[in-house]
């Protein structure tokens, strides 16, 4: 048997271990704490702007719609039964994807969707309307940038209204993606994208952002002003510095969290004036190219193509509201 003081100098030792092991447990956990509040660097938010425009192209390079509010959602701007740029599409016969630069007459061509239906617009042509959601009709395999999407074709009098548009030579229909419909993935084609990222017409991104000030410094360098909506952005912000929106790589507006993937890289499609439809194939692109070219170090991404305006995901949906405050987010 032990004695009282072999069971007093026992119990001593234990609660000097337990004292140990509970000293050392909370010293890594306070190790932790601490860490994970170095690691994990607290957020600034920057004023850096204001929301000026919000434009909605429902036609992939038909007109743009500006709206005063708009849902941002994963795969773009929607504003009422409007969605951005990834819901109507003009193709060939075939089901290759037709866009301005093929036939620049298109961003004269305005269509609109109310009450379930779908209504087409453009010089010297009666109105067209035709119920949105048509599923009698074929669904077409097309060819957006070399990549197989679903469209629902829109039937005969869409593809003739277009057809006697764009000058009759050729016949063109019209499609229509569906929620069900399988989207393409941007990274397919453009490896900064996310592999998680889904889009249905546009040609990459699902938002494209662009300041009012380097629209102006572009049409500084012009004979002739170029507007915003040559460059068909979802988002134009003003109030900020020409090309101060290259260098935000998370930008914050009300509840909407934007994230920046790459500049976006132009084509022969900015030379198409957005008022006649009539392409120049010269400027602004030759002046763009002037001094909007890239590194050298990124030739591999953006080849010849001048940058003007940037490119972004979706990383917290919301409203956007015209007038809203821009905030660049730091850490």
């Amino acid at each position: 048997k032990m004695d009282l003081k072999e069971l007093a100098a026992n119990a001593l030792a234990q609660n000097k271990k337990a004292a140990l092991l509970v000293g050392a447990a909370g010293a890594a956990l306070l190790g932790f704490g601490l860490g994970y509040k170095y690691m994990r660097k607290p957020e600034k938010a920057v004023r850096v702007g204001v929301v000026s425009q919000i434009l909605i192209h429902p036609l992939k390079s038909g007109k743009a719609v500006p709206v005063s509010v708009a849902e941002c959602q994963k795969m773009g701007l929607k504003a009422g039964e409007l969605e951005d740029r990834r819901h109507w599409l003009v193709v060939t016969e075939e089901g290759n994807m037709v866009t301005a630069r093929q036939e620049p007459r298109l961003v004269l061509v305005s269509l609109s969707c109310q009450g379930g239906y779908a209504t087409l617009n453009g010089p010297d042509m009666e109105e067209l309307k035709f119920p949105v959601k048509q599923p009698e009709n074929h669904i077409l395999d097309c060819r957006v940038f070399s990549k197989d999407i679903q469209g629902r074709d829109c039937g005969d009098k869409a593809s003739h209204w277009l057809t006697t548009f764009l000058g009759g030579e050729k016949t063109f229909r019209l499609v229509h993606y569906e929620p069900h419909m399988k989207p393409r993935r941007p990274a397919e084609s453009e490896p900064l994208f996310p592999q998680f990222e889904k889009v249905a017409y546009p040609d990459y991104g699902p938002i494209m952002l662009l300041s009012e000030a380097s629209v102006k410094d572009l049409s500084s360098k012009l004979d002739q002003e170029v507007t915003t909506e040559r460059f068909r952005p979802s988002i134009v912000i003003g109030d900020c510095e020409p090309f101060d929106e290259d260098s935000w790589e998370e930008i914050q507006i009300g509840s909407v969290r934007l994230q920046r993937v790459m500049s976006c890289g132009r084509c022969i499609l900015t030379t198409v004036d957005p008022e006649t439809g009539v392409m120049s194939r010269k400027e602004p692109l030759e002046t763009l190219k002037s001094y909007r070219l890239c590194k050298p170090s990124e030739k591999h991404i953006y080849k010849k193509a001048p940058l003007f305006g940037q490119l972004h995901t979706v990383k917290k949906t919301g409203v956007l509201h015209v007038g809203e405050e821009v905030y660049k987010i730091t850490r």
